[in-house]
């Protein structure tokens, strides 16, 4: 991915005082170089990872028996695993066998990554899945009779059982070759890192480009004893993103309903995401003191600015929301699930006055509560 800061509509100030997660591995630099070019502050932490297969003594047993079926079809799923799998099979001195062979095959491949990977090893495919998915793959192949056929599926990370039986029920020998895995980070302390930060509101988004990573962060949470409080915050508070239909399946099956592009790429998800906080997450009003701007953690107050301390920018939300109304500090405390009483929230908003340009933006309302001074 290119520089786009010339792009229309990329400018560097677009998401100054958001704090957007990356959680992804491999091309992590793209999306975080695109977010930071747009005045965002990055949090990586990738919950899965990439890693060769552990066993390639297997997988060039599964090339050799890929070659002696001579497949009639190959689902061609990612274009790393297609790169990963010629490379393995090269040094293995089956590279000339393995292309000769598929040459005779109907490659249908997964999305246009897997299309030029099969490209560039000097192959052609026949058709590509309508929604770039598995089971779109599998369906492709079950337009027509199926039975009788060989069927080699390179897999993606890890084996979609349900999706292989589908071929098999229908009377086609399946073949499975799986040039890599998926693991979880050697370093963990960055993936319960950012569980915490999700869970207090401290970041505004954050962007899934596999399904893996989205169970691995589920995964970190249950084993602290968080995951409710990090289902709830990506439900109402953080913005959960993912590249496509597939990555968002386990967020959906959890009740959350992710941002996803139409077009399943990794630019269409950056825009999508700088989109929806630009035009979504700014919160902005007229006040005695001047035009308030919130973005992110970032507070404007006129030309002068100020970065809110997470519980400080829970309650500067919700004093905003209500637009100058009085908040009382029973809707305070249960905004805040630190703070157990009235005087804790009367420290807290001590605390919120103290960073802002201007104190007086929150007014106090006898025995009432509180209020922006509008």
């Amino acid at each position: 991915m290119g520089s786009d800061a010339t792009l229309p509509g990329v400018r560097p100030d677009q998401l100054d005082g958001f704090r957007i997660a990356v959680t992804s591995d491999r091309r992590s630099e793209d999306l975080i170089a695109a977010f930071e070019r747009r005045g965002a502050e990055v949090i990586h932490a990738p919950a899965i990872r990439i890693a060769a297969t552990a066993d390639e003594a297997k997988l060039t047993e599964d090339t050799r028996l890929i070659i002696a079926a001579r497949p009639d079809v190959l689902l061609a799923t990612t274009s790393y695993g297609i790169r990963r799998w010629f490379e393995a099979a090269d040094a293995a001195g089956l590279g000339h066998d393995l292309t000769t062979t598929l040459e005779h095959s109907r490659i249908l491949v997964r999305g246009p990554k897997a299309r030029g990977a099969v490209r560039a090893a000097g192959l052609d495919d026949s058709g590509m899945s309508d929604e770039e998915t598995t089971r779109s793959l599998v369906d492709y192949v079950l337009r027509d009779d199926a039975a009788g056929t060989t069927v080699a599926v390179q897999l993606h990370g890890f084996t979609d059982e349900p999706q292989l039986d589908r071929l098999r029920a229908a009377g086609a020998t399946v073949l499975t070759v799986a040039p890599y895995r998926w693991l979880l980070p050697e370093d963990s302390g960055r993936v319960l890192k950012l569980v915490d930060l999700i869970c207090t509101g401290a970041v505004d988004a954050v962007t899934f480009t596999s399904a893996p990573a989205v169970e691995a962060l589920f995964g970190a949470a249950d084993g602290i004893g968080r995951l409710d409080d990090l289902l709830d915050a990506l439900s109402e508070t953080v913005v959960a993103a993912a590249v496509g239909p597939v990555t968002a399946a386990p967020l959906r099956a959890a009740g959350i309903e992710p941002l996803v592009p139409d077009r399943f790429r990794m630019g269409a998800l950056i825009r999508q995401v700088c989109d929806h906080l630009e035009q979504q997450r700014v919160f902005r009003l007229d006040t005695r003191h001047g035009p308030v701007e919130l973005r992110g953690r970032l507070l404007r107050l006129g030309g002068a600015e100020a970065v809110l301390a997470p519980g400080s920018l829970t309650l500067m939300r919700a004093l905003l929301d209500r637009r100058g109304s009085v908040i009382s500090r029973a809707e305070l405390t249960a905004a805040l699930p630190d703070i157990t009483d009235d005087h804790a929230v009367d420290v807290a908003i001590s605390r919120l006055r103290q960073a802002l340009p201007v104190p007086g933006l929150v007014a106090t309302v006898i025995k009432r509560g509180y209020r922006i001074d509008v």
